[in-house]
């Protein structure tokens, strides 16, 4: 399953490099350049439209930004099935039709802190670790800037068009420059659409299947974690088909809502991996330092961050 994903997220991703390739070449500008880098030292031009925005907006957006929210939960089984480390030696999930389930949990068992086993630690964490930094940040920083300085040369500021009232006005300013280049705009942006909920279905699976198996169905020879995964992602899609066909026609209420929470969801889950580090894992292999203390802000941040969300919210209702 994870090879199937992987190579479908391939394509799609590269489809979207490559218009960003083409976005910061061809259409920025020397002009479009010049205002980005203004924006990084003109903090006090910052447009009073900004303190406008919604908490529930902004706290989604924080929170979606590169690959946040729940999405990082999924990493360390995403690494598991790529066989990295002593994922190697741990039940896959496999296609309930065609692949071989393994019923047995995932909770694997602790290594010997030898020299060797170390050193082969080191080695694949190194690995996880470059791919986590070049694909969530150095690729998911250059997405924003050039879509960002992108508006800027297309649209402009000041614009009263929302959500995706926007994103048409945006096409149709860059089919002013060129016939097609309106359509490859909103063909990229519905494969964005489509690569993050891809990511996001296998996702709620893998993690939902991943903590039923290790937890209540463990013991069960019928339930693999496979089995589970499959069922998972198909309600899912049942689940947002019902919606779709209940006639909701604001997709941007619903991102919205699950942005936010996941700024909540990443709250709770920084202090659960703080508790997991610091309270289970050896010494050797748990984090600390930098890394310690990243966690630590996220819990500070995202716990005020959804604080305020919450206070916002019940205060509407009062209203």
């Amino acid at each position: 399953m994870y090879q199937t994903v992987e190579k479908i997220q391939f394509f799609m991703v590269a489809l979207i490099v490559l218009f960003l390739i083409y976005a910061a070449v061809a259409l920025l500008g020397l002009d479009g350049y010049a205002a980005l880098g203004r924006g990084f030292v003109e903090l006090d031009k910052v447009p009073d439209a900004v303190t406008q925005i919604p908490i529930a907006t902004l706290l989604g957006a924080v929170a979606f930004a590169g690959a946040g929210g729940a999405l990082n939960l999924v990493q360390s089984n995403w690494v598991r099935d790529k066989g990295l480390g002593m994922g190697s030696r741990l039940p896959k999930i496999v296609s309930p039709f065609t692949g071989e389930e393994i019923a047995a949990p995932t909770t694997g068992y602790f290594f010997r802190r030898d020299e060797e086993n170390m050193r082969r630690w080191r080695g694949w964490w190194r690995v996880a670790d470059r791919e986590q930094f070049f694909t969530f940040f150095v690729i998911g920083a250059f997405a924003l800037l050039v879509l960002m300085t992108l508006t800027y040369v297309t649209v402009g500021t000041g614009g009263e068009a929302e959500s995706f009232d926007f994103i048409k006005l945006e096409g149709e300013a860059l089919k002013e420059k060129n016939s097609v280049l309106g359509a490859i705009f909103w063909l990229i942006g519905a494969v964005v659409l489509y690569s993050t909920n891809l990511a996001v279905l296998d996702m709620v699976g893998r993690v939902t299947a991943d903590v039923l198996k290790i937890g209540p169905l463990r013991e069960n020879d019928r339930w693999s974690e496979s089995r589970l995964y499959f069922t998972v992602v198909w309600l899912e899609i049942a689940f947002g088909s019902l919606i779709l066909l209940s006639g909701m026609d604001q997709p941007l209420v619903l991102l919205v809502i699950a942005s936010s929470l996941n700024g909540l969801v990443m709250f709770v889950y920084s202090v659960l991996l703080i508790q997991l580090n610091r309270g289970m894992l050896p010494r050797e292999i748990r984090v600390s330092g930098g890394r310690l203390g990243a966690l630590m802000w996220a819990v500070v941040f995202y716990g005020g961050f959804s604080a305020v969300l919450l206070w916002d919210q019940v205060g509407q209702l009062v209203e």
